[in-house]
């Protein structure tokens, strides 16, 4: 049975990778789609296939298209908003957005636990971010020291990276205490040495030319361990987010992060 798809934030970046991606699979459908503000009332598909309706209504669009799951590429705040118009309808959810506070994630938790559906919310969507997170865990265990460099494109708007707060984030919950951190003794230019999350100096680059990147440095008595994810083109999340889509109908409440989707 096919799977049918609202997407939220359809017409940025990553939603319109996520639309063409959708399209291309035969097990699900796009039947819908959201934006903030939106200038016309159908969404033509990407593979000339037809038209799905437009709107910055959720409440109308969800309850007139009726889908199986609800994909949020967004901000913060158009998913907060839509959050509980979703879960209410028993719509699941798969959210991608970046910026949610804990508090936002806990409100997710509860609205999804309350209303019985199933909230994947994950900081990256590309297989191999989620793989570098695994492997920091376990290197977490056996070095001291460690530090994270995440470099994105100009325009990225919160820094550090989701992504890489939930690494530290990570790391820290296996390593089960605080790093070693390595404070200057004079710094010459204040926040040379980046943030610092439990032991771990998070440092952010953003330029031009960058899409996303990041890498975790971990060091101990006469060696260091790299490693290094690189994001060449936003098709590396499609593999991702295909995946949430179609196990997020198979659980209940919030699952947080694509871990436990791949049985890492």
């Amino acid at each position: 049975m096919t799977t049918k798809v609202v997407v939220q934030g359809a017409l940025g970046r990553m939603g319109r990778e996520v639309v063409s991606a959708i399209v291309r699979d035969p097990e699900l459908e796009v039947v819908g789609a959201l934006e903030l503000e939106v200038t016309q009332d159908y969404l033509p598909l990407p593979d000339g296939s037809g038209l799905v309706p437009l709107s910055s209504d959720a409440v109308s669009l969800l309850k007139n298209c009726c889908p199986d799951v609800l994909v949020d590429f967004s901000v913060a705040e158009a998913t907060m908003s839509v959050v509980p118009v979703a879960v209410n309808r028993h719509i699941n959810m798969v959210i991608g957005t970046t910026g949610l506070s804990a508090d936002d994630l806990a409100e997710i938790e509860h609205l999804a636990k309350e209303s019985e559906v199933g909230v994947v919310v994950a900081p990256n969507f590309a297989l191999g971010a989620v793989l570098l997170v695994h492997l920091a865990k376990v290197a977490a265990r056996f070095f001291d020291y460690a530090e994270i460099i995440e470099m994105h494109h100009q325009a990225k708007i919160d820094a550090p990276s989701g992504t890489a707060l939930a690494t530290a984030r990570a790391m820290l919950a296996e390593r089960g205490k605080p790093f070693s951190y390595s404070a200057a003794q004079k710094e010459a230019l204040a926040g040379s040495r980046g943030g610092q999350m439990g032991g771990i100096a998070l440092h952010s680059v953003r330029l031009p030319g960058l899409m996303a990147h990041q890498e975790v440095i971990l060091g101990g008595p006469g060696q260091t361990l790299s490693l290094r994810h690189d994001t060449i083109n936003r098709e590396c999340y499609m593999p991702g987010v295909i995946l949430a889509i179609k196990e997020v109908q198979k659980h209940k409440g919030l699952v947080y992060g694509l871990d436990s989707l791949l049985g890492l």
